[in-house]
C-alpha cells in the first residue's frame, strides 16, 4: 500500500511540473512567416576564359583560380587530394 500512495504522489508531482513548465514553453512556439527572398541568379556561371582540355595535375596549371575551375568543371581531375574543394594546398606557386 506504501509504494501505491509514493507512485501516485510521484505521479502528481510529475504532472503538476510538467503543466507548470513543459506544457507552457510549447505553447509560445510558433511558426513565423518566412522572410528568405531568392536570389536574382541561381547558379553562377562559370568563368569563360578557362575550358576543360585534359589537364589533371597542379603542374599543369598556371593559378589557382585555373586549379579551382578544373576541379570544378572538368572530369579525372587529381588536384584535391584530400577532397575539401581546395586544389593544389601545397603548391608554392600560388
Amino acid at each position: 500500500m506504501k509504494k501505491l500512495i509514493i507512485y501516485a504522489l510521484l505521479a502528481f508531482v510529475s504532472w503538476n511540473y510538467y503543466k507548470k513548465n513543459i506544457a507552457t514553453t510549447n505553447a509560445d512556439i510558433s511558426p513565423k512567416p518566412s522572410t528568405f527572398q531568392s536570389p536574382a541568379t541561381a547558379l553562377q556561371q562559370p568563368a569563360n576564359n578557362f575550358s576543360c582540355d585534359g589537364r589533371q595535375h597542379c603542374s599543369q596549371m598556371r593559378s589557382r583560380a585555373e586549379a579551382e575551375y578544373f576541379v570544378r568543371h572538368c572530369p579525372n581531375t587529381k588536384m584535391d587530394g584530400d577532397n575539401d574543394g581546395e586544389p593544389c594546398e601545397n603548391d608554392s606557386r600560388f
